[in-house]
């Protein structure tokens, strides 16, 4: 068998993450890595061999799965994903709401990892968090790691239930900054910005900010403080959003998301 990242890896579906993780792992060049994506739709797959149905795959001996559809076509993905299980195959799911359990029940006694990406795994700043079910031992693990560290940075669960909560803080959390840049540029409309500048200075300062966060490892509150002087226009501002509960919003929110994983996850 093939191992670590030499294992042929099968991309079941090439969508947004899908093809995500493919563009990671262009960045990363290898001679003699065998990449296979398979999807109906997708119109290109630079970097893989594009398929549009399974039977087309060559047999594979211990192929890295991802899979990487909708969850709603999970359960007729399975039948097809059978015979990379019998040659050993390792499954990585990033199906929202996909637990280890249903793809075992459909597929056996192998090895699945569950993991949650998010969105900006497309520009390889992603951060993915990972829970090892069952029959995942250390090179499987390792393999799945490797895989996903294409597209960002790699953390490890010790329950797979987290996942959901993971789901309430970076799975949807781009979503929130955007929300946030979305109002603080209707604010600076409010004070007399035209809609172009106010736009432009707040995707702006939602990169720069989230690039020193990235580069300068001190606490948030640290970050904050250098930029409050006590009394002035910052503190000013922050007090609202104290006096508005910001911390308790922001808590329901995840907590919100949390539980419609869950929600998900049931269904």
């Amino acid at each position: 068998m093939e191992t670590g990242m030499q294992r042929p890896i099968v991309l079941a579906g090439c969508g947004r993450m899908g093809g995500a993780i493919l563009r990671g792992l262009q960045s990363q060049p290898d001679p003699d890595r065998r990449i296979f994506a398979v999807d109906p739709q997708t119109p290109a797959a630079e970097g893989a061999t594009l398929l549009r149905r399974f039977d087309e795959l060559p047999p594979l001996e211990g192929a890295l799965v991802l899979i990487a559809v909708k969850p709603y076509a999970v359960a007729d993905l399975l039948p097809m994903l059978k015979p990379l299980a019998e040659a050993g195959g390792v499954f990585i799911t990033i199906a929202a709401g996909i637990t280890v359990d249903a793809i075992r029940a459909g597929l056996g006694d192998v090895p699945v990892v569950r993991a949650m990406p998010n969105t900006p795994a497309a520009v390889l700043r992603g951060i993915t968090a990972m829970a090892a079910g069952p029959e995942v031992d250390a090179e499987a693990r390792a393999s799945s790691e490797a895989l996903l560290a294409a597209v960002g940075e790699v953390v490890w669960l010790d329950e797979e239930w987290q996942i959901d909560a993971v789901t309430g803080v970076s799975g949807s959390g781009p979503a929130y900054f955007f929300r946030f840049a979305e109002g603080l540029a209707k604010a600076g409309e409010a004070v007399g910005l035209s809609p172009d500048v106010a736009m432009r200075l707040a995707r702006r300062t939602l990169e720069g900010a989230g690039a020193l966060a990235f580069a300068d490892e001190r606490p948030l509150a640290e970050l904050r403080v250098e930029v409050t002087s006590p009394g002035g226009t910052t503190a000013a501002a922050l007090a609202r959003f104290e006096a508005g509960g910001l911390d308790g919003l922001v808590e329901e929110a995840a907590k919100a998301a949390f539980a419609r994983a869950k929600e998900l996850g049931r269904a």
